[in-house]
């Protein structure tokens, strides 16, 4: 997981520990299996309820790569694609047959294949784009998604606090229950509060910055293709691609 999350994550939850504890009581004292439950189980069967089935894998990946997503580099992207013009520029498109079996990206390698085929440039960056365009797409769903749950949660919390505050009227008979009958109700709210802000929320930025990210990244190589598919001179190109990816990694570069 990115360090980005893991200190974000540590610090929220960090936070509220430390306030319950300030406050003297036990962090137990919000574990509550019922509360939880509502929450959570009421949040998702809600999102889904706006989602459709064909949208669940998407869902499952894009949480998973939330989790586990790493950052791309555009610094051996750039190294790749100046690499890639001096052996067009020297030998020509079809030299990079060899270069395109060991390229990992499969975007840059089926760009690539393209270009030695013969695709016109025009075609071959109408066709890049239209794929950058559905990866756009098919992001917003897991992002979606959660950004949706971060806006049911909270609501569903206070259900379950009516839920539980109807209890509490059915026992205002016995007086020496309901201070712990009321602190409980109002569990359902704070789970409503905390899985909203601390989880789907965060989950759904995350998603949003991870696409970002990747899909500057593709665009990066639509421009290395369509310079390495015109013969361009290496020194331009990585000039060009340079000058596209963000201030502090191009200095990163020139310090290495």
């Amino acid at each position: 997981m990115d360090p980005a999350t893991l200190i974000g994550l540590g610090l929220a939850i960090g936070g509220i520990l430390l306030a319950i504890i300030l406050e003297g009581s036990s962090p137990m004292s919000v574990i509550l299996i019922p509360a939880m439950t509502l929450v959570i189980v009421g949040t998702i069967g809600a999102t889904l309820a706006g989602s459709r089935m064909a949208d669940i894998p998407f869902i499952i990946q894009g949480t998973v790569k939330a989790l586990t997503g790493k950052a791309t580099n555009p610094t051996k992207t750039i190294e790749t694609l100046v690499k890639l013009a001096e052996t067009a520029r020297r030998e020509g498109l079809l030299a990079l047959e060899d270069a395109a079996k060991d390229v990992d990206d499969p975007f840059l390698k089926d760009g690539l294949q393209s270009a030695i085929d013969g695709a016109d440039p025009e075609d071959l960056r109408e066709m890049l784009e239209a794929k950058i365009a559905t990866k756009k797409s098919t992001d917003k769903i897991a992002a979606g998604f959660w950004a949706t749950a971060g806006g049911f949660a909270p609501t569903v919390g206070i259900i379950g606090t009516v839920v539980s505050l109807v209890h509490v009227l059915e026992n205002l008979a016995d007086p020496t229950k309901l201070g712990h009958m009321i602190a409980a109700a109002l569990v359902a709210t704070f789970w409503g509060l905390l899985s909203a802000n601390i989880i789907a929320l965060p989950l759904a930025a995350r998603l949003k910055r991870l696409s970002e990210t990747e899909c500057a990244q593709m665009e990066l190589i639509v421009e290395g293709l369509m310079a390495v598919q015109a013969g361009a001179n290496p020194r331009l190109v990585a000039q060009r691609l340079r000058s596209l990816v963000p201030e502090t990694k191009a200095k990163e570069k020139e310090a290495a």
